[in-house]
């Protein structure tokens, strides 16, 4: 019996892809309001439970490939600004081509008419669901740092659901055709570590309705009605420096609109969750401890502003690490109590911990298209571990890794339980290939701060896990999210495939279809997408559609938004080469 064959299964799964062996057709940061996650490791027994939940039941089980079709990628049209300086207004620009990239493989001719597809899926990252009116938001900073807030978080839920929508209406891979496996989110899920933005999550990718408002139901009560010009006021005359320099317009019930409930249909097809900083750590940096954090975040006090000076120092102390167990972070807010705004109390912001945010993910009611758990699984209830491995089809097996830091910080890094998980798994799969997915990339796990529950365990680098993933050739590639910036690196034996968030323009998920070219090769075709939302907004629309589009058109207006998140054309869609072990 071979190693793949005796994966043991926690969900119903059906292999399709056994089903997919004729050829297919071929076919043309961070914290703090940045790009800036919570959770330990594995158990051989929960390892071995999640190494096998392969993909849902699904209508479109073992179906056949359908026609390629570019419809609803990147690749046919693209959201593009109009006009001049100042305030611009979005519409349809042109696709991005495909670009082949050799840096691993040669491109062999006629590929495109062997090739048979091994898996396709869909990508999506750092999601930041965010509850506005929380009183733990880091927002205050925004006097020395402008991009430490953003004029559209109130319609991130709506943005959110947009692109579940688009995803829903894909029809298949646009290269091969084949319908899609699963989707995968690899964290940042949740802006706040709340209890209220974790169900709001699972609503809007399992499907139902959900009112993304806390607090006051009547009355809103966050920094863009405080009367401070530091923020964009959309209600209101106030000359606020989102008008005055960036031309943000004044739109009439934006608030009330933005707060109301939100229809999700739920994603169709399989998906599974990876946990980022945001999830677990206050503003996706600090370790506060629970107690102090509980009570500020579902108490009566808010603070919104302070003066530019202490945000300045505040944010340059953060980058460098100074602060993960949010020490200083704690006498400033004690410091600035009589500074605060009264709001309405509300237990449901409570942080949630490592067993809640797994519970909630087994929850019943969130199981939607399935898996049960999305990845996780009793096992990793009982040991604490948020790291998992599944079934994807017939000889390709996904891994599922938990890179925050539990110490503190936006950077990340795996514990030494972790890592000795990861190199047993790896080893059982010599047989599959294999794709690892986590919310940091290489580059920014560096955080060797130690994990308070474990404090003789040592942390583990983004170069330690490359340097084992090339001792293991069946790894094909590493995908992950986190800097909110698409970018895909040639990795020695692997790819390493980051994708942009849904929270900073350009608002990008990922589909990637992998196949055999029957020639020594594999490729990885990379297809980013938009939501579903259209690209013209109007004003007047504050339908939940009106306000999706408008989510999108607010983020490419947001001051101090980096214009080189779309990556370079490398960096989008692609062929990736890769020799075949």
């Amino acid at each position: 019996m071979s190693r793949r064959s005796r994966i043991r299964s926690t969900a119903a799964s059906v292999d399709r892809r056994t089903l997919l062996a004729a050829a297919g057709t071929a076919g043309a940061a961070a914290g703090l309001g940045f790009a800036l996650g919570p959770s330990r490791g594995s158990a051989d027994a929960a390892g071995a439970a999640s190494a096998s939940a392969g993909p849902g039941p699904r209508t479109a089980a073992g179906a056949a490939p359908g026609a390629p079709s570019t419809a609803g990628t990147t690749l046919r049209s693209t959201a593009a600004p109009r006009g001049g300086p100042g305030y611009r207004r979005l519409g349809e620009g042109p696709g991005w081509p495909r670009v082949v990239r050799t840096d691993l493989a040669r491109a062999g001719g006629g590929r495109e008419r062997r090739r048979t597809t091994l898996t396709s899926f869909v990508h999506l990252t750092d999601l930041h669901i965010t509850d506005v009116q929380h009183p733990v938001r880091y927002e205050f900073l925004r006097s020395g740092q402008v991009s430490a807030w953003r004029p559209h978080e109130a319609l991130s839920a709506v943005g959110a659901v947009a692109l579940v929508e688009r995803i829903n209406g894909l029809r298949g891979g646009p290269v091969t055709g084949a319908p899609l496996d699963f989707a995968m989110t690899t964290g940042d899920n949740t802006d706040n570590n709340a209890r209220n933005e974790l169900e709001w999550y699972l609503t809007a990718m399992s499907g139902g309705r959900f009112t993304p408002d806390s607090g006051d139901p009547h009355h809103y009560e966050g920094v863009q009605n405080s009367g401070l010009a530091h923020f964009w006021h959309p209600e209101s005359p106030l000359r606020d420096i989102d008008k005055r320099d960036a031309g943000f317009p004044r739109i009439d019930g934006f608030l009330r609109a933005a707060l109301r409930t939100v229809h999700s249909p739920g994603l169709r097809l399989p998906w599974y969750s990876t946990v980022g900083n945001h999830d677990g750590l206050s503003g996706g940096v600090y370790a506060f401890e629970r107690g102090y954090l509980t009570e500020l975040a579902t108490g009566r006090r808010k603070l919104e502003i302070i003066p530019a000076s202490e945000a300045e120092r505040i944010y340059r102390d953060e980058r460098r690490g100074d602060d993960p167990r949010g020490t200083v972070m704690k006498e400033l807010l004690r410091a600035h109590a009589r500074d605060m705004r009264t709001v309405t109390p509300d237990e449901r912001r409570a942080p949630f911990t490592l067993h809640e945010y797994l519970r909630a993910h087994l929850d019943p009611r969130f199981t939607g298209a399935g898996p049960a758990g999305h990845g996780y699984t009793r096992d990793n209830l009982e040991a604490g571990t948020l790291y998992y491995a599944f079934r994807i089809s017939d000889g390709v097996v996904g891994i599922s890794l938990d890179s925050t830091d539990p110490g503190g910080h936006y950077t990340g890094s795996v514990g030494t339980g972790q890592l000795r998980w990861l190199e047993r798994t790896l080893a059982a799969h010599r047989d599959d290939h294999v794709i690892v997915f986590s919310h940091h990339y290489s580059r920014s796990m560096k955080n060797l701060h130690r994990d308070p529950a474990r404090p003789d365990e040592a942390r583990h680098t983004g170069a330690e896990l490359g340097d084992l993933f090339r001792r293991h050739p069946q790894v094909l590639a590493w995908i992950n999210g986190h800097s909110h910036r698409n970018e895909i690196t040639p990795r020695g034996t692997f790819w390493e495939i980051t994708t942009a968030s849904h929270i900073d323009f350009p608002q990008l998920a990922r589909i990637v279809e992998i196949t055999d070219n029957h020639d020594g090769t594999l490729s990885l075709f990379t297809t980013l997408v938009e939501s579903a939302a259209p690209y013209r907004t109007d004003p007047a629309d504050l339908s939940q559609t009106g306000l999706a589009a408008l989510y999108r058109e607010l983020a490419y207006n947001a001051p101090g938004a980096r214009g080189t998140l779309a990556g370079r054309p490398g960096d989008r869609n692609t062929e990736l080469l890769l020799r075949k072990r």
